[in-house]
């Protein structure tokens, strides 16, 4: 099977081809570190984690670069309000970085170059383009033509005779055109500064991108990754000076994640739901987090919202679950004959295929997990079916395919913790501050039960009733009775 990708570039789904057999080359735009991450930064980071571990887990080799841009107009401004240096600055907020990242559990790149450690890069990039008449010194800036590149406008569709000068757009006397966008910003007194053939100056955000990309890549590589608000002007900008600068096709492939919404509201300091990356790990678990990020496709827009984290961490508590009681289950009879039917096992066989096939397409991870409720679905059926007689042979094959599911799980760094650990600790949180303990909840529940089965339905009732006074909401499915507190007390 081979993996299609969707590429922004081409508009629709591609199969994969690595210019190099079974080594992937990736960059992804990293941060601007002037301020702490929020959780559009924090889906970014996962998706491509997620890539990159799926790569690997399909036998790929991956060198992936993400850079940090270390120097910037709001890097400088957030120093000077905060009266240290641009440097310092810039290092707290990495430093930061890596406390979300690590919290989150989200491995290191190959590589991630810092803007300012590769200035040489840059000049000598610039210095090419302006050598092919592609871009241009006014005053103490530099920038690139964009009539000088024929395609400009191919990644993000937009035409640029159709355009018209906006927001995003600077009118500047100092351009040729006003599309034209800078590639070295010529120093102003007290900012941080380096020589350059067109004096003390900084470069441009686009040109970072490139330089590095180029210098750590080559001048053509496999993917290059970010948000959908970095399709333009940035990655067009890029494209357009790498395709000019080197004359040869930039990137093969162009991966894009949706935007992260509050409430289907824009995430926004002004409106009062900005949530950095801290806010949500203080309050939910790393591994809810993940959940509830990969339960949506990356390309699509992502709602965050309590009723949607709730649904993530009843989805995770589902999976532990099935893996804590198989975990607790004895080794069973040696003696006993297998119960498992040949379409159960037939089942438990196509997982791996299964979910392989989810993720070769796009990456579809909400389809990945729907492979593991369906596996958990079957394995909590073999459970029930062997309380009576259980067989050694059985017991092992639900080990077995606990195993392939937290393998495949890890690929989404789900499923990592200990899960009768993970429950008790769950539990305990949960129930903090009421009125009642884990041990009456499991009494009253078993007692439900003997009710139901004696079709005492009054009781069952009455039971039900009296746990939901003391705020525990009951959720009966196939795989038995769950509680979890009510939401409202949470």
């Amino acid at each position: 099977m081979s993996i299609k990708i969707y590429n922004t570039l081409s508009r629709k789904k591609e199969v994969f081809s690595p210019l190099e057999p079974n080594h992937v080359k990736m960059y992804v735009c990293g941060i601007t570190s002037y301020d702490y991450c929020h959780i559009g930064h924090a889906r970014s980071a996962l998706v491509f984690d997620m890539i990159v571990e799926y790569f690997r887990f399909r036998g790929y080799r991956v060198t992936y670069i993400r850079n940090f841009t270390d120097i910037d107009d709001k890097i400088i401004n957030r120093a000077a309000e905060q009266n240290t240096t641009p440097e310092e600055l810039a290092q707290r907020f990495i430093d930061e970085f890596y406390v979300d990242m690590d919290k989150l559990g989200i491995g290191r790149p190959t590589l991630e170059p810092k803007a300012t450690e590769n200035i040489d890069e840059m000049t000598a990039f610039i210095t090419g383009l302006i050598d092919k008449r592609m871009a241009y010194q006014s005053g103490t800036d530099v920038y690139y033509a964009v009539d000088s590149f024929e395609d400009y406008g191919k990644l993000s569709g937009r035409k640029l005779e159709d355009m018209q000068a906006g927001a995003r757009i600077s009118v500047n006397e100092q351009k040729t055109n006003p599309y034209d966008f800078v590639l070295w910003k010529g120093s102003k007194p007290g900012e941080p500064q380096w020589e350059s053939p067109w004096g003390p100056g900084r470069p441009g955000w686009h040109i970072e991108c490139s330089a590095m990309s180029k210098k750590f890549l080559g001048e053509t590589f496999d993917i290059h990754g970010g948000g959908q608000d970095l399709i333009f002007p940035h990655h067009e900008n890029e494209l357009a000076q790498s395709e000019g600068g080197n004359d040869r096709p930039f990137v093969t492939t162009w991966i894009h994640h949706g935007f992260v919404t509050i409430k289907d509201e824009k995430m926004s300091k002004s409106l009062g739901n900005f949530l950095t990356i801290r806010d949500i790990t203080d309050k939910y678990h790393p591994e809810e987090l993940r959940f509830f990020v990969f339960s949506t496709h990356y390309r699509n827009p992502l709602d965050f919202s309590e009723s949607a984290m709730q649904d993530a961490i009843s989805g995770l508590n589902r999976l532990y679950q099935c893996m804590a009681d198989i975990d607790a289950l004895d080794n069973g009879d040696l003696e006993a004959s297998s119960i498992v039917s040949a379409k159960d096992r037939k089942k438990l066989d196509d997982v791996e295929a299964r979910f392989v096939q989810a993720m070769d397409n796009d990456f579809n991870t909400a389809q990945a997990q729907g492979v593991l409720f369906d596996t958990v679905k079957v394995l909590n059926k073999i459970r029930r079916q062997l309380a009576a007689a259980p067989s050694a042979e059985d017991i092992a094959l639900l080990r077995e395919s606990t195993a392939t599911l937290k393998k495949l799980a890890a690929i989404m760094g789900l499923l990592k913790e200990d899960a009768a650990s993970y429950l008790a600790q769950k539990r305990h949180s949960l129930l903090a501050g009421l009125d009642i303990d884990e041990n009456t909840i499991t009494r009253l529940i078993e007692e439900r039960y003997a009710a139901r089965a004696a079709k005492d339905w009054e009781k069952s009732d009455q039971i039900r009733d009296q746990l939901l006074e003391k705020n525990i909401e009951l959720k009966d499915n196939a795989d038995g009775t769950t509680w979890t507190v009510k939401r409202s007390h949470q």
